[in-house]
């Protein structure tokens, strides 16, 4: 089992570094003729980019088999590295929370690659010459999520973690001729490294009181470490899953991470990088149960990022940014899970979410090349003709609301009833799965109630703002002069064909009596749905032709600067930078330079003056010789 979990992260590996090497000779090979607009379903690149990423999908679909048949946790060493202290066990661990995850990685991984093709191609027909490396990154992108889900060693997970980030900054900034694009880019390196300091101490942290970088020892010997060193452990870690996964306040980079090409937000929202952080706090759940203060700063981490985000999402006039807030609100909720003690929950929740965000950003892909732009005051009466798009994207967006029966209601759903028997019994959470016995987790009661009450808010919340973008795109009166037409089949039934894991995904989980649904919990989940969907539709019903968020008054202008926490950032961080950088530059100019200019002015006025009997005359090297020995004899005859 191992030994095929370490296979399918190696096609994707092995494909990004032929598509960086040999992309453009194959494209020249298989027929493209020399300065002509690539053709990417006729050439070598998109072989390179799909089939590795379809092996993968084969392999990892394996091994959730096997897991499933036969539960239990496998572990794998290749090689151990000692360092002279804590030694580095090169290895994998296989379970069934990292066989589903890697799973779901490669299923919308190769979606977003067969996507691409017919998406980078151009929706003017202009092609991209960057195309090769573009799949490539994405190749890398998919086998360091891989890398960090099959990890079996803190360090080994670093690794990939620290990869996710490289190749996030390459393809976020991919089109860097536009300023905006590689600044969103540059803002996403710098605000997740901020994070991943944190994160690496932490880890560091971890293995030094633990005595090994073993996740399952780390998980098991969490218990006995000293509390402080389990604390500090756990929320530098947070520091890292806040950077990675875009919670408050490290969250400002996702949204104008919209910058880079849609299929890779829909890459980035659904199956990496903002997944990793989730997936970490699962992984080592242990250690964050041994330290109820790092869960309670999660929890109130969690409520700030989702209740914020869904109303910054209700006013957006750009569609992959109501997207994009969308996601830090949803990842918020299985934080929320996660503080509560709903583990599985929160893990089913991370599925069904890469499921519904992927359709939902690659439908907005469908819409964006069909209009020419991202802004919904652009769209209107798209559904007559596109209609696999907008049967797609209302699947997405009633997943994403909670409607019953799609996937979204059943995790959601599950979420809500633990936070509501934390709340409602003292912080107690249900029993959930560890490896040596049944654990609780101890919430403060505050912590469970203020996660309780944030999730009913962001219910209705997300089903008004879902309600909002489905009713300006697809209803009302078209608003540009546009053709309304799906775009090419690769696009659209690739979006048609996640569909389906969003509208039923959720029956999976009907077999885990933790995440069946629960009466009570999904009464009030329904009904705040219907709440805050309604309120949406009464708005936009009365002028169709006008923007719902309207309705917000001058709230409106505050949601939609996402309550100017950028300006915040850009007040108490990024001025007093630029000033400390004019101060460092002045001083590098009066006192560095100004030194090392003087000592070379001082040198070379040295030199004119040592360079004055050096005049080339050899009659005056002749004179001096002779005066120099008529001086010395002199000098001997006088004192001598």
């Amino acid at each position: 089992m191992i030994w095929l979990a370490s296979l399918v992260a190696l096609p994707p590996f092995l494909a990004a570094f032929a598509g960086m090497l040999f992309g453009p000779s194959l494209t020249r090979l298989l027929g493209a003729r020399p300065g002509s607009r690539p053709a990417p379903l006729r050439n070598g690149p998109a072989l390179i980019a799909c089939a590795p990423i379809a092996v993968s999908f084969v392999l990892s679909a394996i091994v959730a088999f096997a897991v499933w048949r036969d539960p239990g946790e496998r572990t794998g060493m290749r090689t151990l590295i000692d360092t002279g202290s804590v030694p580095i066990r090169v290895g994998l661990q296989v379970d069934g929370l990292s066989a589903v995850i890697a799973l779901m990685v490669c299923c919308v991984a190769l979606a977003v690659q067969v996507y691409s093709i017919a998406y980078m191609d151009g929706a003017h027909g202009d092609g991209d010459r960057r195309y090769s490396s573009y799949a490539a990154f994405i190749s890398l992108f998919t086998a360091a999520m891989l890398l960090v889900v099959y990890a079996g060693d803190l360090l080994v997970l670093y690794a990939g973690w620290e990869v996710m980030g490289i190749c996030s900054y390459f393809l976020i900034g991919h089109h860097w001729e536009d300023r905006a694009n590689s600044r969103a880019a540059v803002k996403a390196f710098l605000v997740t490294r901020l994070g991943d300091v944190g994160f690496l101490i932490g880890v560091i942290v971890l293995g030094a009181g633990a005595g090994t970088f073993d996740i399952s020892a780390i998980v098991a010997s969490a218990p006995d470490l000293p509390g402080a060193t389990v604390t500090a452990a756990a929320l530098l870690l947070l520091a890292g899953v806040a950077g990675k996964s875009a919670q408050f306040p490290l969250h400002t980079w996702l949204p104008d991470a919209m910058a880079g090409p849609t299929p890779i937000s829909a890459l980035i929202h659904a199956a990496t990088m903002v997944a990793a952080g989730v997936y970490v706090v699962a992984r080592l759940y242990g250690v964050f149960v041994a330290a109820p203060s790092a869960l309670a700063v999660l929890g109130v981490i969690a409520v700030v990022s989702m209740i914020g985000s869904a109303c910054a999402a209700l006013a957006q006039d750009d569609l992959k940014r109501v997207l994009a807030y969308s996601t830090i609100s949803q990842l918020a909720v299985m934080a929320a899970g996660l503080a509560v003690g709903a583990k599985s929950a929160a893990v089913f929740h991370l599925l069904t979410h890469g499921a519904f965000k992927a359709l939902l950003f690659l439908a907005a892909g469908c819409v964006i090349v069909t209009a020419g732009s991202t802004m919904l005051a652009h769209y209107g009466g798209l559904r007559r003709g596109m209609p696999i798009t907008f049967l797609s994207m209302t699947a997405g967006l009633a997943a994403l609301a909670g409607v019953p029966p799609f996937s979204g209601w059943f995790s959601k759903d599950s979420i809500i009833e633990a936070a509501q028997h934390s709340a409602l019994h003292g912080g107690e959470s249900a029993p959930f799965p560890a490896p040596s016995a049944a654990h609780t987790v101890d919430v403060p009661i505050g912590i469970a109630w203020l996660v309780y009450l944030g999730l009913l808010v962001t219910v209705a919340l997300t089903a008004a703002y879902a309600m909002r973008t489905w009713l300006m795109t697809f209803f009302g009166e078209p608003r540009g002069t546009y053709e309304i037409r799906d775009p090419s089949r690769l696009m659209s039934w690739t979006v048609a064909s996640l569909a389906v894991p969003a509208a039923i995904l959720g029956f999976f989980g009907l077999g885990a009596s933790e995440l069946r649904p629960h009466p009570g919990a999904s009464l009030l989940g329904v009904l705040l749905l219907v709440v805050g969907a309604g309120a949406a539709f009464l708005v936009w019903n009365r002028d169709p032709a006008l923007d719902p968020a309207r309705a917000l008054g001058p709230a409106r202008r505050v949601f939609a600067r996402a309550f100017f926490v950028d300006e915040l950032y850009a007040i108490a961080v990024v001025r007093p930078v630029k000033a400390l950088a004019r101060h460092v530059v002045a001083f590098d100019k009066a006192g560095v330079d100004a030194a090392v200019i003087g000592a070379g002015r001082g040198a070379r006025r040295l030199a004119g003056i040592l360079r004055v009997p050096q005049n080339g005359n050899a009659q005056s090297y002749l004179t001096g010789l002779l005066a120099g020995v008529v001086v010395i004899v002199a000098g001997v005859v006088i004192f001598l």
